[in-house]
């Protein structure tokens, strides 16, 4: 029987305006992980949307088991045996883990669901894949990392012999991630095909068979697992040679460049005695594993969640920070890890949303925003970040994702904050756009502003931080000058429960 259990060929599809995917081609194997990877933009999401029935295709062929087959929708794609995990997630949260996985496919008696074989048929699902959650849990009371295994549940109950992970990990732990690390072995092993589409490039060397690349809605080449090296990969994909390894120059800072100054930051459920500085032109890096309370000290800052005891100090002065429009009003803008749900108006325009926090120079007499007052400053921003956008009346949902998190700090440029918080800046956006807020970020510190800068990946706050506050359990465990930190140090501190080590 032949290895080969996908073949797509001369794949096109076009939008109004944009060629998104022209003549397209890559094979799948029986048990193997095929690794696709691309800039945001390259056409991965409007491959994998034709696969899954979400899309049609304009010209090309897809065969399956050696049979060319038509997917017209959803339904025909789950039929045929391809299921799809979506990076965006699409649970409903006031029904159960069980409601949720098997939603319109619920065994039934006498025309009525059967909860307790529902349970039993997702208790039995869920230990075959090692995942620790209960059929009865409500899925609004599970943490984002929980919600994408039962994300993942949902799709494996489809029994699917092709399996597209759109950024599967993004919101997982090291320790589930491993779980999941873990499912992929064993459904390779029982000959599932799986389409692996991540911009973490440490997680091509741990599960790749094949790495496909696109670039621009092109297919540029394929590497068999013994030729992935992952500085070709990257040039691949962004058609240039990009520095690895880079640390930032250390930087002199007299006493009274201190900028922020944060003591005794606590809150209720987790922040413990947090103390820091960050001095003009630093980026001052926060690690730290999942739930250590990186953002929990990030949105304690600004005003979003209620602090005790805390003593905040801006630019020399005490001030008072109760709500985000107080930290707003002493210069302090937070860029939040979610730019979706909680930086941006998507459905608004590039202008609007750039001049979203400074809506008080654009309004008039009644109220009433004017925004064609600030066009111009948009449109400085847009050329000068190098936002791609046809015009500044573009719809920001229609910008990939590393130009929409340049519209979000386009928004805090104009509002003209001294203090920046990035919170997990270059989360879900390709290697080329990483680069790109790698510049932005460098080039704000030369400027004199400074940044707070959230990340979860190592190599980040490595490359870009002059100094690292590693956290654990609600308490910082640790402040490195970049000179002295590895990665080996920053998961030592990550781990240590115990107190802060200077």
């Amino acid at each position: 029987m032949s290895t080969q259990l996908l073949k797509v060929s001369g794949i096109s599809k076009s939008f109004p305006g944009v060629q998104a995917l022209q003549d397209v081609q890559f094979e799948l194997n029986r048990g193997e992980v095929l690794t696709l990877v691309g800039e945001n933009g390259a056409g991965k999401s409007s491959l994998m949307k034709i696969l899954s029935g979400i899309y049609a295709k304009d010209a090309g062929t897809i065969v399956l088991e050696g049979t060319e087959v038509h997917i017209d929708s959803p339904r025909t794609a789950q039929q045929l045996g391809i299921s799809i995990i979506h990076q965006e997630m699409n649970l409903m949260s006031h029904l159960t883990v069980a409601q949720n996985i098997y939603i319109g496919r619920e065994p039934r008696t006498m025309g009525f669901v059967n909860e307790r074989k529902l349970n039993k048929q997702t208790d039995e699902l869920l230990t075959r894949l090692g995942i620790h959650l209960r059929a009865r849990q409500s899925v609004g009371e599970l943490t984002v990392a929980h919600q994408q295994m039962v994300e993942i549940a949902k799709a494996l109950s489809f029994d699917a012999k092709v399996l597209i992970m759109d950024e599967p990990t993004s919101a997982l732990t090291d320790s589930e991630t491993e779980t999941l690390f873990h499912l992929i072995a064993g459904l390779k092993a029982s000959g599932t095909g799986i389409i692996y589409i991540s911009h973490r490039m440490e997680e091509l060397r741990r599960i790749a068979d094949r790495v496909t690349v696109l670039r621009d809605g092109r297919y540029i080449g394929s590497l068999d697992k013994g030729e992935i090296d992952i500085p070709t990969v990257i040039e691949m994909m962004v058609g240039r040679h990009i520095e690895e390894g880079a640390r930032p120059e250390a930087r002199e800072h007299a006493d009274d460049d201190v900028v922020l100054k944060v003591e005794n930051l606590g809150t209720r459920r987790l922040l413990k005695d947090i103390n820091f500085e960050l001095k003009r032109g630093e980026i001052l890096g926060f690690a730290g594993l999942m739930g250590a309370g990186r953002t929990e000290v990030a949105r304690a800052i600004i005003g979003a969640d209620p602090s005790e005891g805390s003593t905040i100090t801006v630019q020399g002065k005490q001030v008072r920070i109760s709500q985000p429009a107080d930290a707003v009003a002493h210069g302090i803008g937070y860029l939040s890890e979610d730019r979706k749900a909680l930086g941006l108006l998507l459905e608004r325009d590039v202008n609007t949303n750039i001049l979203l926090a400074s809506l008080k120079d654009y309004t008039g007499p009644l109220g009433f925003m004017r925004p064609g007052k600030g066009k111009q400053k948009s449109r400085g921003y847009v050329e000068s970040l190098r936002i791609k956008t046809p015009s500044i009346q573009q719809i920001t949902k229609n910008l990939s994702g590393g130009n929409q998190q340049k519209v979000v700090i386009a928004k805090w440029l104009a509002r003209d904050c001294d203090i920046l918080i990035f919170d997990e800046p270059t989360r879900g956006i390709d290697v080329g756009a990483k680069e790109e807020i790698y510049r932005l970020l460098n080039d704000l510190v030369a400027q004199g502003k400074s940044i707070i800068m959230i990340s979860s990946e190592l190599p980040e706050v490595l490359r870009l931080s002059h100094r690292i506050v590693v956290m654990a359990g609600g308490r910082i465990t640790g402040i490195l000058n970049n000179e002295d930190a590895s990665q080996a140090k920053i998961m030592d501190y990550a781990t240590n429960m115990g107190d802060e080590k200077e």
